[in-house]
């Protein structure tokens, strides 16, 4: 009984700080999508003069698909566990017809999150070398601020972390990071048949983006439950806007649809449960069973040991004394 009470003991903070990290991580094969509403936006018409219209709504599909092939191979080199997501955002407007779209490669550590430099890695086919993070936070997560990598600009800055809030019954930790007016590429694929990124940069005419990203995350499991933008997109100068001095393509509250948003929380859920499970119920659980079982073998030890209970034999019973 003491040798278990030890190995329960041992097994605790074993469980917490040498498994833990090394049994969580984010599987190589994931794959998820997210929908993204901007209602009542901003929307340039490249049909119509290119003038700024009001449309009812803007939809962004996301997709992050893991790639298998790609992460087994950068692994042999890297000697770490990798994740490789080739993820697309694609942007339509109310009419169905795609305003844009940006593929990535994603190449991170599975387990910390961390990016990982290999050939593969862009934004729109421009090779990148990302610094901080994208799409994901860490497992438990901090409550300071982390360096987040921005597609559209394709550099980093700092996300803020801003305090904790309840969302929709989870303790999260809420994110925001404001992008100033930043000149950025344009998209390789353009909405409008003929027209290319080099035929426009022979106009002069050029790309401008800012922006206010918003996450909840929870942070057992680093992942947001909920995210939203501010975007503003504008060309400005050049002979292509016929003497204006800049033009909006997009500007809208983007959010995340609430369909998605309800299964995001119900994912988040079920995940913070098997982390909870590794990190507190485990190790705890295990702690005090050792500590029930270490107070159990002493009592009994010392109940052994109490001369009161031992009955004498006959061997050791008195010889009557004469006179």
């Amino acid at each position: 009984m003491l040798a278990l009470a030890v190995f329960f003991a041992a097994l605790s903070p074993l469980l917490r700080w040498y498994a833990f990290p090394r049994l969580a991580k984010i599987p190589a094969n994931q794959y998820q999508d997210m929908v993204l509403e901007a209602k009542d936006a901003t929307l340039i018409d490249y049909n119509d003069g290119m003038k700024a219209k009001k449309v009812s709504k803007v939809t962004i599909v996301q997709t992050l698909k893991g790639n298998v092939e790609a992460s087994e191979k950068i692994e042999k080199t890297a000697g770490k566990d990798v994740v490789v997501w080739d993820g697309l955002s694609y942007v339509v407007g109310p009419d169905g017809k795609m305003v844009s779209k940006i593929p990535e490669r994603y190449i991170f550590d599975a387990h910390t999150q961390d990016p990982v430099h290999a050939t593969g890695e862009m934004v729109d086919g421009d090779p990148v070398k990302r610094a901080g993070i994208e799409f994901k936070w860490p497992f438990l997560t901090e409550k300071r601020d982390y360096v987040y990598f921005d597609a559209q600009a394709r550099t980093s800055a700092p996300i803020h972390y801003k305090g904790t809030r309840n969302f929709r019954g989870l303790d999260v930790y809420y994110f925001e990071q404001t992008i100033p007016w930043t000149k950025v590429p344009f998209p390789k694929t353009m909405p409008v048949q003929g027209i290319t990124p080099a035929a426009i940069a022979r106009t002069g005419t050029t790309r401008w983006y800012t922006t206010v990203r918003k996450f909840w995350v929870e942070p057992l499991t680093g992942a947001p439950v909920y995210g939203e933008e501010l975007h503003k997109e504008e060309l400005r100068g050049g002979t292509l806007l016929g003497g204006r001095d800049k033009v909006t393509v997009f500007a809208g509250d983007v959010k995340m649809r609430e369909d998605y948003i309800r299964h995001t929380v119900d994912l988040v859920k079920s995940n913070r449960t098997l982390v909870l499970l590794l990190t507190s119920y485990l190790p705890w659980g295990f702690l005090v069973l050792g500590l029930l079982l270490l107070a159990l073998s002493l009592y009994l030890e010392a109940r052994g040991r109490r001369p009161g209970d031992r009955k004498p034999t006959k061997d050791t019973e008195a010889e009557p004394v004469t006179a």
